[in-house]
């Protein structure tokens, strides 16, 4: 059974002046995402700023997610890390935490082979009770979760339920999809590519997106689970210019700016991210504004 379909929110964490995480606007974000329809929280991903937390922040971080959310949508943890070890510390620590699930980055730097990535995620996934979905980001890790691999864990590791596919790559997400033959689901993790992959059979987006528009994402993946592609493409295609702006620096930055710019208290990205550049924020103001979020 899916851990959820339709649109899940890669949420930001909320910082305070001084760089602590800042709960009360973590929990207006989460409330906000219920209200609109968002249908799971991935909490402490690339868009929470997994790398710059601590163990103890990260693990508080989606212990709040799933206090806040109080079972009204699942909650799933972002968790991976390219220390083995680590991953089934922070993996076992978060299904303590309350998660519903988990998010497993493939390895970054250390660029594991296709039999050590199914060593490692087979290994995360076997100390834990709860699923998880791998996350294939090519572009950020420096490793690539190929098709055959991807339906091997599927097949072969119980807890291993979804895939988070950022590859960018459609021919490579077709090819997951006919390998894996049902045992893996699919969500897209580029907000540019939620229909073309849930036409594929995809069932759902891990979304930046839906940060700050989540009823609009909501709706693109929900048109798409009714069969009303035309409906979906049209939403998609009007979605296009803010999900460029949202990425006109690397992710986190532009939704946190966008995030201030409706007035959450977000503050700034930790280092080594920075605000956003001012003529950047200018462009992102201007696409919020047309696409009616602001």
């Amino acid at each position: 059974m899916a851990i959820f379909k339709g649109a899940g929110v890669a949420i930001v964490t909320p910082m305070k002046e001084n760089g602590e995480i800042n709960y009360e606007v973590f929990g207006e974000l989460i409330e906000d995402q219920i209200a609109h329809g968002t249908d799971a929280i991935i909490a402490v991903g690339t868009s929470g700023e997994a790398p710059t937390l601590d163990d103890d922040e990260h693990i508080e971080a989606i212990r709040f997610a799933v206090e806040k959310t109080a079972k009204r949508i699942p909650v799933i943890g972002g968790t991976g890390s390219n220390n083995t070890a680590h991953a089934v510390m922070m993996s076992r620590e978060a299904e303590k935490a309350g998660a519903d699930g988990l998010l497993l980055v493939a390895p970054y730097y250390n660029k594991a082979t296709q039999n050590g990535l199914k060593e490692h995620f087979k290994t995360i996934a076997e100390s834990v009770n709860i699923p998880s979905i791998l996350y294939n980001v090519p572009s950020r890790t420096g490793s690539n979760i190929l098709p055959a691999t991807a339906a091997w864990l599927g097949k072969n590791v119980k807890n291993v339920a979804a895939i988070k596919e950022a590859s960018g790559n459609i021919s490579q997400v077709a090819e997951t999809i006919e390998l894996s033959a049902g045992s893996l689901d699919v969500y897209s993790g580029n907000d540019d590519q939620i229909v073309p992959i849930m036409s594929l059979g995809g069932i759902g987006v891990i979304s930046v997106l839906s940060n700050v528009a989540p009823r609009q994402t909501h709706d693109i993946t929900e048109a798409c689970l009714n069969g009303d592609y035309t409906k979906a493409a049209a939403l998609q295609i009007r979605a296009l210019k803010l999900i460029r702006q949202l990425f006109s620096e690397v992710n986190p930055i532009p939704v946190k700016a966008a995030l201030s710019l409706q007035g959450f208290q977000v503050g700034a990205p930790r280092l080594p991210l920075t605000v956003m550049e001012a003529d950047h924020q200018e462009l992102l103001k201007q696409a919020m504004i047309e696409y009616g979020v602001l």
